[in-house]
């Protein structure tokens, strides 16, 4: 498993994003805070101290303004304006803000009894408030976030390790020959526990079944070749001597016609079988081969199967080229599309066309409609002349073998005029 795709980097880009969430918020909180303090909790502040100025001067005419180290202010008549700052002669009655460059304080501005009172609060001692009171406890809490944040973090990898740990074992298991025994309960590492370990067993249990399924497919699939194609050998050897016996009546001869045919599919429908029956391995080498040749061969296979019709088989070699792969798959592949067209064509013509790249199959049998060419690839489903002999399973083993080896093969049709098989070969040089 991939570190940049796996679960700990999961779990690191949702910690990240948590300790993100969490400071913006937190960020945003203090920058609220901050903003209460200068614009609520000073206006209030300022009110207060103007109420209580009020107060005193009620009982003491001579009472002075405030003058403090953070408060500054000034009592005039409105319209006298001489010993007031440049900056303050011109606002009105209520609460300003005035710019750094005019002294960056806030202002109360209060008229009573024929007076004007100026409170200014200095700018830099709310922003040292609000540092103090706000910036200072946030990198606090932050570093607070991140630390618990880190400690979880590490926490849950210790937790998702053992499950990591496994699915590595797991993602490089040989389909062929899985190895379990490093998954084995005495093999685990020590931090391997509770569910982990639950599913520790429970894929070295079915590993194991794996591998038995395994060497119990290899073992039929090298039997079966063996077994199945001696008594089918013997049976052509055996039809092919009494084809050259010329007593036999026609009758006879029409059985036996049939029984060498039926022969010929059993053989290359176990061939397919034996292929298909090993996942990702044929027990076939690839080979560098050129493609006419196979193509010849599947013809002359294929003559004996239009005996008694009146077909032409041809082939039309337009260009010629080379595949990397088991030869023996190609003609599994054309052998059943080619029988498929014998076997559906009574009179006329099949073709088949080498390209660059592609093989066609065209014959002039019965066809099919658009509704049959959506099923045709379907086990045992038989598209055209329902009447004749077939398994059906034919163009299900093509559209395996042409999945498998990335060998698209199309087909077209119009009942009563035929069908053309097209298998292209994408890679083919």
């Amino acid at each position: 498993m991939s570190e940049r795709s796996g679960l700990r980097r999961k779990i690191w880009v949702a910690f990240i994003l948590q300790a993100a969430a969490i400071s913006f918020a937190a960020v945003l909180g203090v920058y609220g805070a901050s903003a209460v303090l200068k614009h609520v909790l000073i206006q209030r502040a300022l009110q207060e101290e103007a109420v209580h100025f009020w107060d005193r001067r009620a009982l003491n005419p001579r009472a002075d303004v405030p003058d403090t180290y953070n408060m500054t202010g000034y009592l005039v008549r409105p319209g006298e304006t001489t010993l007031l700052p440049e900056a303050l002669k011109s606002l009105e009655p209520g609460f300003h803000s005035l710019p750094r460059a005019e002294g960056g304080s806030l202002v109360l501005v209060q008229d009573r009894d024929e007076q004007r009172l100026y409170l200014l609060f200095k700018q830099e001692q709310v922003d040292a408030l609000a540092f103090w009171f706000g910036m200072a406890p946030l990198a606090l809490v932050l570093a607070v976030v991140y630390v618990i944040a880190w400690s979880t973090y590490r926490a849950s990898k210790r937790a998702v390790s053992p499950v990591i740990w496994l699915a590595s074992q797991v993602q490089h298991w040989d389909p062929h020959h899985p190895n379990v025994d490093a998954i084995k309960p005495e093999n685990l590492p020590g931090d391997v526990e509770g569910e982990a370990l639950a599913l520790a067993s429970s894929l070295h249990d079915f590993g194991s079944r794996i591998g038995s399924f395994v060497e119990r497919e290899r073992n039929f699939t090298r039997d079966a070749s063996h077994e199945l194609r001696t008594p089918l050998t013997v049976i052509r050897v055996a039809t092919d001597m009494m084809a050259s016996d010329e007593g036999l009546s026609p009758m006879s001869r029409r059985a036996l016609t049939r029984i060498r045919n039926s022969g010929r599919d059993m053989e290359a429908l176990i061939e397919s079988f034996l292929i298909l029956a090993r996942e990702g391995d044929t027990g076939l080498p690839d080979e560098d081969f050129p493609v006419s040749d196979v193509v010849r061969d599947e013809i002359d296979k294929a003559r004996p199967l239009l005996i008694g019709k009146a077909v032409e088989l041809d082939l039309v070699q337009e260009a010629d080229f080379e595949l990397h792969a088991p030869s023996r798959v190609l003609s599994v592949l054309l052998g059943n599309l080619l029988r498929n067209a014998c076997h559906y064509t009574d009179a006329g013509r099949i073709t088949i066309t080498v390209r660059r790249g592609s093989i066609a199959i065209g014959d002039t049998g019965v066809g099919m409609t658009r509704e049959e060419l959506t099923k045709v690839f379907e086990p045992f489903f038989r598209g055209g002349d329902r009447g004749k002999d077939g398994q059906g399973i034919g163009l299900s083993i093509v559209r395996r073998l042409s999945d498998r080896y990335g060998w698209p093969v199309s087909l077209e049709s119009e009942p009563g005029r035929g069908t053309t098989a097209t298998i292209r070969f994408p890679a083919a040089s």
